[in-house]
């Protein structure tokens, strides 16, 4: 495999941080009855680049539970590259969002990155970011080696959304119609970014379903991994009543990279 060809697969991985970024978080928690549509499950998908994969991400979208009088749940994130990368690049990234069940709003993100390889600078860390939607704030915690490096206070606009929540809001929540635009603003753990979603109709190929009726919302935006320079992202969902998103896709500087679903499982 040429040079070139390893340091677009790997740079191509770096731009999935914009869109999700855990450890194991414990609360004092009960359980409550398993909310409709989407909770409760697994979803895994392949990130294919030039037809090839590349990496497995898998986003779990857990039951709910109430904590200090809340009713919240949990989405997970895991990243792994493909083992035939070796020794050039390993990813085993975690991410987590806790949210509010009925709003989807962000009450703590969590990302744990842990990668490595020969072109790339090594990157092992944990960063908490806790959301105070009242004082429209966030505190950052960055830690290494387990010791709090650096504390942060960041303003936020109004119904600030962490990449997960945000997936979690339209999957779970939104109403999708064609046609439509929704506004949003997004935290990464790296910049506050306004994003306006355009929602269309359009029939698309899925490796599950075949060709299917889905709802597509597309936004541009920029990638902090390319220097800010300008890009897209692209999630389609099934017309139905499950919303499932089966396909999502990165218009990156460099090219495309899309995650293709290849299979549901319910807890």
């Amino acid at each position: 495999m040429r040079l070139w060809e390893l340091r677009t697969r790997i740079f191509v991985v770096f731009a999935i941080f914009f869109f999700f970024g855990s450890v194991v978080y414990s609360y004092c928690q009960s359980e409550i009855s398993q909310s409709p549509s989407g909770k409760g499950k697994t979803l895994v998908y392949t990130a294919i680049r030039f037809g090839v994969p590349i990496l497995k991400a898998t986003i779990k979208i857990e039951d709910g539970f109430v904590d200090q009088g809340k009713s919240l749940f949990q989405v997970q994130a895991f990243f792994h590259s493909l083992h035939y990368l070796g020794l050039v690049f390993r990813m085993n990234n975690r991410f987590i969002s806790t949210v509010e069940a009925e709003t989807c709003s962000p009450i703590r993100y969590v990302k744990e990155v842990d990668q490595e390889g020969l072109l790339i600078k090594n990157k092992h860390y944990l960063h908490t970011f806790t959301f105070d939607a009242f004082h429209r704030k966030v505190l950052v915690e960055r830690m290494e080696k387990l010791e709090i490096k650096e504390k942060e206070e960041i303003i936020l606009p109004p119904d600030t959304y962490d990449p997960l929540s945000m997936f979690a809001r339209f999957y779970l929540k939104e109403d999708l119609r064609p046609g439509e635009d929704i506004r949003m603003s997004i935290y990464d753990g790296v910049k506050v970014r306004q994003m306006l979603f355009h929602s269309k109709k359009e029939k698309v190929k899925s490796k599950m379903y075949g060709e299917v009726e889905a709802v597509c919302l597309e936004s541009t935006t920029s990638f902090s991994s390319f220097g800010d320079k300008e890009g897209g992202i692209r999630i389609w969902y099934i017309k139905d009543r499950e919303k499932t998103p089966i396909l999502m896709e990165l218009d990156l500087p460099i090219g495309d990279v899309k995650f293709e679903l290849e299979s549901i499982e319910r807890s």
